[in-house]
């Protein structure tokens, strides 16, 4: 899901983004900035580190927020390719 909105934004930006996968993370880069998914923590190239998670039913909990996956992953690639 990541790498189809952040492709879908791109369309619209004058970077474009790079989805790493790995096994312990995935990490979105756009230009200079990023964002790193661990099991536990999304941490930004600002500093910011925020609870993340992924649930048996496909839900993501950002921080407090709690949203479909699709709609987590279209969140991120907007706010990053902004």
């Amino acid at each position: 899901m990541l790498r189809v909105y952040a492709a879908a934004h791109g369309l619209t930006s004058a970077h474009h983004a790079v989805v790493e996968v790995g096994a312990d993370e995935i990490v979105l880069r756009v230009d200079t900035r990023w964002v790193r998914f661990t099991r536990d923590a999304m941490t930004t190239s600002e500093g910011v580190v925020t609870a993340f998670g992924i649930a048996d039913d496909g839900s993501v909990s950002v921080g407090d927020r709690t949203e479909e996956m699709d709609m987590a992953a279209e969140a991120v690639a907007r706010e990053l390719l902004a």
